[in-house]
């Protein structure tokens, strides 16, 4: 029977500030007019927009790209923190000398491969949930945005081919994070964590401290 380490639990913390969902919708939508597949909330027709308008909508999907890139920042602060407390863990638990693991090799590639790849059926079914359908794009994007910077930066500072194409540049930044160190891959059969929403968490303990 394989034995099961309880990792720390994935925290998710809200973020706020530098705009809104609304920017997200608003870019979303430019992109399809931009297109050809809708009109951003436009009453100039596909076959009449004029420069001015195929600018404005470009300008939209811009800033919509920006916050994209705000909220997998955010989020990977939470991944790397969550990292960073499982290392600490398993080298205070004693399971990163088991003799079926690679001594020194269980890092935090380790807990990136298991979130990106393979996470618990159970944070698997709660993401379903919440309604991302593309866990593994959206984690790994994280972790490699957040490798890339420590804060948002200016919307400014980005150009707009980076800004366009972020997600790419995020998808290499991951795969050179994970090629930074060797690194034990995991078993989920060997490791498992909870993940909670910072709020859901939050009155997980409170409810715990009332019954103490």
């Amino acid at each position: 029977m394989v034995e099961t380490l309880q990792l720390p639990p994935l925290i998710l913390h809200p973020f706020s500030g530098g705009g809104n969902t609304q920017e997200l919708l608003d870019g979303s939508k430019a992109s399809l007019a931009l297109n050809g597949l809708g009109s951003a909330g436009s009453s100039v027709s596909d076959g009449g927009r004029s420069r001015e308008d195929d600018e404005e909508l470009f300008r939209r999907v811009l800033t919509g790209r920006y916050q994209e890139i705000r909220m997998l920042l955010f989020l990977g602060k939470d991944l790397f923190r969550w990292m960073q407390q499982c290392v600490d863990f398993v080298g205070r638990s004693g399971a990163g000398n088991s003799a079926t693991l690679q001594p020194g090799r269980m890092n935090e590639q380790s807990f990136a491969a298991l979130v990106v790849e393979e996470p618990p059926a159970a944070v698997q079914l709660k993401l379903d949930k919440w309604g991302v359908s593309d866990r593994r794009a959206i984690f790994s994007r994280a972790i490699g945005v957040n490798s890339l910077f420590s804060s948002p930066p200016p919307a400014e500072a980005l150009s707009p081919l980076f800004l366009q194409n972020y997600h790419r540049y995020a998808d290499h930044a991951y795969i050179c994070f994970q090629h930074l160190k060797p690194f034990h891959a995991l078993d989920r059969r060997q490791f498992d964590f909870e993940m909670y929403a910072s709020e859901e968490y939050a009155r997980l303990l409170s409810e715990q401290w009332q019954r103490v």
